[in-house]
């Protein structure tokens, strides 16, 4: 009976989860965004994840795109005051950048570690 290797869960789902991208099982981080230093189920070594500012800039898309649209149609539907652009806009802003951050640096350290993506080096 040959052992074959177990292959690679899908890594956006996985790293939307927050779990570990080889096993699929293991917490990926520690404290809110830090990762743990290796995945506790299978020992995968999480020093070299560097998802770099990619989660804040789809972060910022996304949630520009929601606030800006909303406050668009909030405008012309019911034009109200300042204040409850303001309150909207804050709300929303902080709310939905702490719901995605974390799941979209779990992903793209998933994609990182499935696609074997490396720092670019110069021959």
């Amino acid at each position: 009976m040959v052992n074959h290797p177990r292959p690679l869960p899908p890594p956006v789902p996985t790293g939307l989860r927050c779990r570990c991208p080889r096993c699929g099982r293991g917490a990926m981080f520690d404290g809110f965004l830090t990762f743990r230093p290796s995945c506790e189920v299978c020992g995968l070594d999480y020093s070299n994840f560097n998802s770099g500012d990619g989660p804040a800039f789809f972060v910022m898309s996304i949630v520009g795109i929601v606030v800006v649209g909303l406050a668009l149609w909030m405008e012309i539907t019911f034009e109200p005051p300042i204040w409850v652009h303001a309150l909207v806009a804050i709300t929303l802003s902080v709310g939905l950048s702490l719901a995605l951050v974390r799941p979209l640096k779990g992903m793209l350290a998933a994609l990182q570690f499935a696609n074997k993506a490396e720092e670019g080096r110069f021959r």
